[in-house]
């Protein structure tokens, strides 16, 4: 009998211990539990019951209990520390802490849908029939489908790949069309950085001037510097783990102005001495360009006068937070021919049926290795030049985001690839999957 009792009380002490470190933990995967059905529900129109068994089937993600109402998803862990996301018409979904005020109206994006009657990608009319002779489109064919296959592994939902600014083959799954809204996780880091380019190319920016945000100025932060930011090696403090309670956790599933966390993080280097991702630093990218504008309205419009609505990208929308700013760092929705359309302005070296959006300058900038990536990250993209894939060019840089969201762009083969999914390396070989598709453009 002692000993049974001895049992359970170990076994009680490592209930407790165990509750105890990962208590914390509950209010994250309710975090994001509510906000991606929300999202996924509102934006997309799929079922609630597609997105519990697909997108939010992942460890400990699956442990929560969601209910939807249509404009709203509230999650909980056995019961435990329920988390809503509430969404509105323009801005998506936002995950709401006991500081929401429903009464505060965040300005609705001033969207201008571009109307023409000209064919993808300048227009949404259908693309052009056209054939190139250096493609050969059953091995194409062949290869857009091999990403199908095994799918309860490699999860791939939608493939598209365009050359010399034509759509040359295209697949999706089951459930899935070219008007549905993929969400691009990390790849909105490069749309946030796009909107730099702009500025650039407008006269409006300097890369090179010091940011001096408040309080930077008494420290080694005054030296930071746009183009630190874009580069990912300003030197601040910042974890990028999903895996526990991080600074990027708690960011994404905690904070009312995500713009603020990375800003507030001392220095632990000296601006370039170190390299390190993170989606603080997108973030607050986007706080200061909010800071660039009078108005917040001004500020919401921007992305979408400037770039999105401009090439006719209508089906993207990007979420804001409880504050009213960009989630720069990971909420971009678009479609997978919009998130064609955005490669192709850089293959295109950001001219846009003949108007110029950034200059080439920016494409070379954004495409250049950053000191201390090993090759592998330029500004906001990430790149080939290390040979990470072996078989595949070397010019390649791409939008990367969560589950293996891709926007690859390949000049030297003047080909886009947008490859969207549930899965990513090793579940899903990129490299094979680009050496076969590149294998049919000779």
């Amino acid at each position: 009998m002692k000993i049974f009792k001895r049992i359970l009380l170990i076994l009680f002490v490592i209930l407790a211990v165990a509750v105890y470190f990962n208590f914390p933990k509950l209010n994250f995967i309710s975090g994001y539990a509510s906000k991606n059905m929300a999202s996924t529900v509102f934006l997309t129109n799929r079922s609630a019951e597609s997105v519990e068994l697909n997108d939010n089937d992942v460890p400990l993600i699956n442990l929560a209990d969601v209910e939807t109402d249509g404009k709203s998803a509230t999650a909980s862990v056995f019961g435990l520390m329920a988390r809503k996301a509430i969404c509105n018409e323009g801005l998506g979904c936002t995950l709401v802490n006991k500081d929401y005020d429903p009464d505060i109206k965040i300005p609705v994006p001033q969207r201008a849908k571009n109307e023409n009657d000209l064919a993808f990608p300048y227009g949404d009319k259908e693309p052009k029939d056209t054939v190139f002779p250096n493609v050969d489109y059953d091995q194409l064919q062949k290869a857009m489908d091999q990403a199908f296959t095994n799918n309860e592994v490699q999860k791939t939902r939608t493939v598209l790949v365009a050359h010399k600014n034509q759509i040359i083959g295209e697949k999706y799954l089951e459930g899935f069309t070219k008007d549905t809204p993929i969400l691009g996780w990390s790849m909105t880091k490069s749309v946030l950085a796009t909107l730099y380019g702009i500025l650039e190319y407008e006269g409006k920016i300097d890369l090179n001037e010091p940011m001096l945000l408040e309080g930077w100025e008494k420290d080694d932060r005054k030296k930071i510097t746009l183009n630190h930011l874009l580069r990912m090696q300003s030197g601040l403090a910042w974890e990028e783990d999903y895996t526990s309670i991080s600074d990027v956790t708690r960011m994404l599933f905690m904070d009312a102005d995500m713009t603020k966390a990375q800003g507030e993080k001392k220095a632990i280097a000296a601006p370039t001495e170190v390299w390190n991702y993170s989606s603080g630093t997108s973030n607050l990218l986007s706080g200061i360009l909010r800071k660039r504008f009078k108005t917040h309205q001004e500020y919401i419009n921007y992305p979408y006068q400037a770039l999105i609505d401009k090439i006719g990208m209508s089906s993207m929308l990007m979420e804001t937070d409880m504050k009213g700013n960009f989630v720069g760092s990971s909420y971009a929705w678009a479609n997978t021919r919009d998130w064609a359309k955005f490669g192709l302005l850089y293959l295109n070296k950001g001219n846009w049926n003949g108007e110029q959006l950034f200059g080439p300058s920016w494409v070379s900038y954004v495409s250049e290795p950053t000191i201390l990536s090993n090759g592998t990250y330029g500004g906001h993209f990430w790149l080939n030049a290390n040979g990470k894939y072996p078989d595949v060019p070397r010019d390649l840089y791409s939008a990367n985001g969560y589950q293996g969201q891709r926007v690859f762009i390949i000049p030297s083969k003047d080909v886009v690839v947008v490859r969207t999914g549930l899965a990513e390396d090793p579940d899903f070989d990129i490299n094979l999957f680009l050496k076969n598709l590149l294998a049919a453009i000779k």
